[in-house]
């Protein structure tokens, strides 16, 4: 996600006329291409990411639990 977000509108700029699909596939390939050590940034902030989901995702439901609690 985070690699398709910063080379998207580069994508789409040098190819003008590719659909949405096109330019998914040309990014992917683009991802193929590089190696473990150009790909581990995009790695450590989806790890990141989905460590922050996470922790909203139970705060919400000990939120929810703590509201219906309540009632």
């Amino acid at each position: 996600m985070f690699f398709s977000q910063d080379n998207r509108d580069k994508v789409r700029s040098d190819n003008p006329e590719a659909s949405f699909g096109e330019v998914g596939r040309l990014l992917g390939a683009r991802w193929k291409e590089m190696s473990e050590a150009q790909k581990q940034p995009y790695k450590d902030m989806a790890e990141r990411d989905k460590v922050r989901a996470t922790n909203e995702k139970s705060a919400y439901k000990t939120a929810a639990k703590a509201s219906k609690s309540r009632k």
